[in-house]
């Protein structure tokens, strides 16, 4: 078994999305000869973002060491993050010493991480892997303060990743931008590791309407407030680049969604009083403000921030899970795909994904469980949600549309895999082959 610290800004008892993708991999990494010895902070205190979920905290074993930086807080932000790196690196350098770690894989974001990656690789000679969660500044998804930020930001993103062993993006459009933008780099992003859904977690076969009662789940946070504002500055916006040209964020929410209801129940006002919608996530005051705005509040449900497993169950269990992303012009692919996709198409339940083009869309459509329309398009949410209401009352799923063997290649052990098959290449020096395996394996199910 080989050491491999493991630097994670977000582990347990925090939960949230940034957390599930590091609490998988160090959950099965062993299995395939690693074990993960991990460096993170001090635990942080409850918000939206960084939510408590004791259902993740209780997937890591016992037997996995965690260190925990610890700091004080400067005079200025700067001073701040000055403590905190360097928190991480005295602690990491004794982690590498102690448990003779024989490479680094930190997940990003923050993306700052990768200097404290960097540092450790070269004060002790051990390797470093980036694992990049979302694509730091080649994210369209992104705002900045001004267009110089943002090439400022890509800038940055070159140098830290420069000195990595292997840079790991999610996606792959995230691959393909990234070895297109740094050439020179090009070399160490020969693979892609997506994210995905936990075999356990969906054991005992597809899931089941609970109750007469036509259910639309949506499982993580909307991003209402960051729209409308992008909205009202939509000149100042475009005049400073702070977004890329054509993106449009106020999708990635319940805002065109719920029009498309109201369009629905006029045509099919007796449907009211068979369909409720049950947004899992801690609401913004102007999530609020739109549902109220609707008339549909007697509709919606908002829970709060829900455990993980607790999340699995009302997604298996949904009549139609939405799946919302931003906006982007013609011709243009996503290069993220949301986290809660996966275990979407997990579950086997129907979809209505109001999704731009991009490798989203072609997982959905390769699953067979999703209604696809653009992000946008009032119609076709309301068509789709028309259709997949029929199918419910008719007692007639989608389950024969469901295609489990395509959605099995996201399974976390799968994925776990792929991430020992880099560790294996830059540890054991296996050879470039066994680092384009993976892409080429999961290519070939396109």
């Amino acid at each position: 078994m080989r050491n491999v610290l493991y630097i994670a800004h977000y582990f347990p008892p925090t939960g949230g999305a940034g957390v599930q993708r590091t609490v998988k991999f160090v959950k099965h990494l062993p299995v395939f000869g690693y074990r993960p010895v991990v460096l993170t902070g001090q635990v942080e205190e409850e918000t939206r973002w960084t939510p408590a979920d004791r259902s993740l905290a209780e997937e890591v074993s016992t037997e996995v060491v965690v260190g925990r930086a610890e700091w004080d807080d400067g005079r200025t932000r700067a001073e701040t993050r000055v403590r905190r790196h360097e928190a991480f690196v005295g602690l990491g350098g004794r982690l590498i010493a102690e448990h003779t770690t024989e490479a680094i894989v930190v997940t990003l974001s923050p993306f700052g991480d990768a200097r404290i990656a960097a540092q450790l690789s070269e004060r002790y000679g051990v390797p470093w892997i980036a694992d990049l969660r979302d694509p730091w500044a080649l994210d369209e998804f992104q705002e900045y303060p001004t267009w110089w930020h943002r090439r400022r930001a890509r800038e940055e993103m070159g140098q830290c990743l420069s000195s990595a062993a292997r840079v790991v993006m999610n996606t792959p459009e995230a691959a393909r931008r990234f070895r297109e933008a740094f050439p020179s780099l090009a070399d160490r992003a020969g693979t892609f590791i997506t994210n995905g859904y936990d075999e356990e977690d969906f054991s005992g076969g597809v899931g089941s309407s609970q109750g007469d009662v036509f259910t639309l789940v949506h499982s993580g946070y909307l991003h209402t407030d960051t729209g409308l504002r992008q909205r009202r500055h939509r000149w100042r916006n475009r005049l400073l680049g702070r977004l890329e040209s054509g993106v449009e964020t106020l999708s990635r929410s319940h805002y065109y969604l719920l029009p498309a209801v109201a369009r629905w129940l006029e045509r099919e006002p007796a449907a009211r009083n068979k369909f409720r919608m049950v947004f899992i996530g801690v609401p913004t005051a102007a999530d609020e403000k739109v549902v109220a705005a609707s008339g549909m509040k007697d509709l919606v449900t908002f829970t709060g921030y829900l455990p993980h497993d607790e999340c699995v169950r009302r997604t298996r269990s949904a009549d139609v899970l939405f799946l919302p992303m931003h906006h982007l012009p013609a011709g243009r692919r996503a290069s993220i795909v949301p986290g809660k996709a996966y275990e979407y198409m997990a579950s086997g339940r129907p979809i209505i994904a109001a999704v731009p083009e991009g490798d989203a869309k072609d997982f959905l459509v390769a699953a067979g469980t999703a209604r696809v329309c653009a992000p946008t398009d009032v119609d076709g949410l309301s068509m789709a949600l028309a259709e997949t209401f029929a199918e419910w009352r008719a007692g007639s799923p989608v389950y024969d549309r469901w295609r489990p063997e395509t959605v099995a290649r996201f399974e976390r052990k799968i994925l776990t895999q792929q991430l020992a098959g880099v560790l294996d290449e830059v540890v054991r020096g296996a050879g470039p082959a066994a680092l384009g395996a993976p892409e080429r394996r999961f290519l070939a199910h396109e």
